[in-house]
């Protein structure tokens, strides 16, 4: 047995961990860049908060999915204002436009010089800066990732800047920074944190430490997904999401995802569409087909992955008879109740497939499923998602 479990240097869990912020920010440089959602939303009272600690920033508002583009737009604007730290407080693209700008100005060059699949693939062979990362979404875990997924200019397709230098220095989980979200986020920053969750489980590079945090995630997000989605002032299924949002980030960091993440950057390039929407819609159809080409194995291996998909689908569905099928019949469920809209609303075409198939093939993401699906049996599964 051999592994390795790496995250953030500290994590913050709580309600008013926020106030953390200005004391920890002291401690890690003289001037940062705060970068920011594209409403701004909490950011003067946090520039406020850091200028008392005597900690001055420069701002930068992160207007949708992070792109190259904008990495390399914050990373002028943080060497021009002298800054020497970041603190990011969003969502998981607010979170992952940060992590790559503190590893951006610690290196040379520019951002697509270090990009998988599209770019050079160069390693970050300095230190980022460091980086605190606030998550206001309970969903992509980003705060204890080690990978930024961004938006190519031009390519239509999202990749990862990976490195373990961009874990941050500190994540500071507070939920009550989520009370507010709408059911809608709610309902798909969840269910990313429960697909992550899932996969992680399942994938052929868990581990005993990722296992721990997969099941007591899960367990947390299955009771507490559905609620916070009726109400957002519930504080305790808040907080438990909170938990299990950061736990799937664990969990994804240290082990490997599948294929509904091999599909959901590729898709997301392809049709804009809210990442956690896309995974949401993907996750019952493929853990149907995982289960099925399982089945059909019939391999040591497979039998063993099967009953982890069997423990998943106990765990989600409270029935300690449930089998390895229940897993995506709960996945089902959920999404109905959510409303979560099929591809083909996000504009998604049967005649994108040629391109999205091979392209997610190639995604790391895809390397991690627990058995490799033939293209004929990805492409079922758009179809049966538009």
């Amino acid at each position: 047995m051999k592994f390795e479990f790496a995250t953030a240097g500290r994590v913050l869990f709580g309600r008013g961990a926020i106030r953390e912020v200005p004391d920890l920010a002291r401690g890690l440089g003289r001037r940062a860049l705060l970068v920011l959602g594209k409403s701004g939303r909490g950011g003067d009272a946090m520039a406020t908060a850091l200028d008392a600690a005597g900690i001055p920033s420069a701002r930068y508002r992160v207007a949708g999915e992070p792109t190259t583009t904008m990495v390399d737009e914050a990373s002028a604007l943080a060497r021009r204002s002298g800054c020497d730290h970041v603190v990011s407080l969003g969502g998981g693209s607010v979170i992952d436009l940060g992590k790559a700008v503190a590893g951006m100005l610690a290196n040379p060059g520019e951002v697509l010089d270090y990009l998988e699949v599209v770019g050079r693939g160069l390693p970050l062979a300095n230190p980022a800066l460091p980086s605190i990362a606030i998550p206001t979404t309970s969903g992509t875990g980003a705060e204890v990732t080690r990978n930024a997924v961004l938006d190519v200019a031009g390519k239509h397709v999202k990749v990862s800047l990976r490195s373990y230098h961009l874990l941050p220095r500190a994540a500071v989980v507070d939920p009550a920074l989520t009370d507010e979200l709408p059911p809608a986020i709610t309902a798909y920053t969840g269910m990313d944190a429960v697909t992550q969750l899932i996969e992680a489980f399942v994938s052929h590079a868990a581990s005993p430490m990722t296992d721990g945090v997969c099941r007591e995630g899960l367990r947390l997000a299955a009771g507490a997904i559905v609620p916070a989605f009726e109400d957002g002032a519930n504080r305790a299924a808040r907080d438990a999401m909170s938990v299990a949002a950061t736990f799937s980030g664990m969990a994804l960091a240290n082990a490997k995802l599948g294929a509904v993440h091999g599909f959901a950057g590729v898709l997301g390039g392809v049709t804009g569409h809210a990442h956690g929407a896309i995974c949401a819609r993907l996750l019952p159809f493929v853990c149907e087909a995982n289960v099925r080409a399982l089945q059909e194995s019939g391999s040591p291996e497979a039998s063993r992955t099967l009953d982890r998909y069997a423990e998943v689908a106990r765990i989600l569905t409270a029935d300690p008879s449930a089998r390895p099928e229940d897993a995506a019949a709960w996945a089902r469920r959920v999404g109905e109740r959510f409303a979560i809209p099929p591809l083909g609303a996000a504009g998604l075409k049967s005649s994108d497939f040629p391109a999205i198939i091979p392209a997610a093939e190639r995604a790391s993401s895809m390397q991690g499923n627990p058995i490799k699906l033939p293209a004929d049996e990805l492409r079922a599964i758009l179809e049966a998602a538009m």
